[in-house]
């Protein structure tokens, strides 16, 4: 069987693990966690960083920053994962779905400003699959309107817009470091603070409302409780793994493109047939691969395929069931019409992607692929 995904180990792990342990800090924000934070602020130039236990948590602090309360709205594409919404949902907010572009899973920009009312205080794009949203328009949008732009960049790293890197472009950015990402740490996330004056207060939540970073740094004689918060920073543990799959970013985006490149390669010819749909690249986005991903027809072909393909020993799943036909958002909202986003609930599907699978088994993949359409 090709799993879907198999972790990948660049084989210091274990090493800086027990580093971490031998120096007896493991509790967080000790050598590893301020080393893998400096390698995001030099490498991708975000103005600060903060690790966090998971891309959720880094979301959950965003919604704490931006001063989330009850009655305020903020847009979220309904194609994505749960917690996307759920962390502003926590704080409060009323959630307005958007829905798909036609020719990509990311959120539709050009509906973003109809959606807009008095009530909306952020934005939160999700870069699909690692690829950029339109952000010269999204940033306009909310320049225009004063709100804050927050991006979902879990799938995103080392992916740039116009040369920037996502999650580095919205006043803030958040990634995720879960076992299906390109880079990992078993769970795991960052927080990147695009926005100077986010910085001091988000160290604050970090630290379970305490100036507790503050006062480790000289900078105050005692530490209280100031703010609200939470324990959001990782243990040493964590941060050890992330900094060993770090030091390897460039030779592991550098096998999942080549992957990636020979998935589209044997496919596209399907593409032309109008027998499916492949990833669509814009101009102004780079590939981090990622995924990969087909579209299918309809959903029963989509079905079909998925058990094909299991048939032959190899394991594709399909992705997210879109958030506004949940049974948590119908229980207080009527069912809205999101056409694209429902067609890639029902259409989309991921193929294996992961460092350590070969070429000849990507080969085999889209044989199978092939003859599954062509019939």
């Amino acid at each position: 069987m090709i799993p879907f995904n198999k972790p990948h180990l660049t084989g210091k792990e274990t090493h800086y693990i027990y580093d971490a342990v031998n120096s007896g800090k493991l509790s967080g924000n000790g050598k590893y966690t301020k080393k893998a934070q400096a390698f995001f602020e030099e490498k991708f130039r975000f103005k600060k960083t903060l690790l966090t236990t998971s891309c959720t948590d880094a979301l959950e602090m965003a919604a704490i920053l931006l001063n989330i309360v009850e009655g305020d709205e903020v847009i979220v594409p309904s194609y994505t994962f749960v917690s996307t919404a759920l962390a502003f949902v926590r704080q409060g907010a009323q959630i307005v779905f958007a829905d798909s572009r036609s020719d990509h899973p990311g959120i539709d920009e050009t509906l973003i400003e109809n959606l807009i009312t008095p009530k909306t205080k952020a934005i939160v794009v999700v870069h699909y699959a690692g690829v950029a949203c339109d952000m010269d328009l999204i940033m306009q949008i909310a320049k225009k309107h004063n709100i804050f732009v927050v991006e979902d960049a879990a799938q995103a790293i080392d992916s740039y817009y116009k040369g920037n890197p996502l999650g580095g472009i919205g006043h803030l950015g958040v990634f995720s470091f879960h076992e299906t990402k390109n880079i990992i740490s078993g769970e795991g996330g960052l927080l990147a603070i695009n926005d100077a004056s986010f910085e001091e207060r988000a160290e604050i939540i970090w630290e379970k409302g305490t100036n507790r970073s503050a006062f480790f740094k000289g900078e105050i004689d005692k530490y209280g409780w100031v703010d609200t918060g939470s324990s959001f920073l990782p243990s040493e543990l964590i941060s050890a793994f992330l900094y060993a799959q770090l030091e390897h970013l460039k030779d592991i985006q550098d096998k999942r493109i080549r992957l990636w490149n020979i998935y589209f390669e044997n496919l596209k010819d399907l593409q032309n047939e109008n027998l499916l749909k492949l990833p669509k690249i814009p101009e102004y986005a780079t590939n981090n691969a990622h995924m990969f991903y087909v579209v299918t027809k309809n959903l029963e072909e989509r079905d079909n395929f998925i058990r094909h393909l299991r048939e032959n020993d190899m394991h594709a799943v399909f992705h997210y069931l879109s958030l506004h036909t949940s049974k948590y958002y119908l229980k207080n909202h009527p069912l809205k019409s999101l056409p694209w986003s429902d067609e890639y609930s029902n259409c989309l599907v991921r193929l294996p992607l992961f460092y350590e699978l070969e070429e000849k088994q990507v080969n085999s993949i889209c044989k199978v692929i092939n003859e599954f359409f062509n019939k």
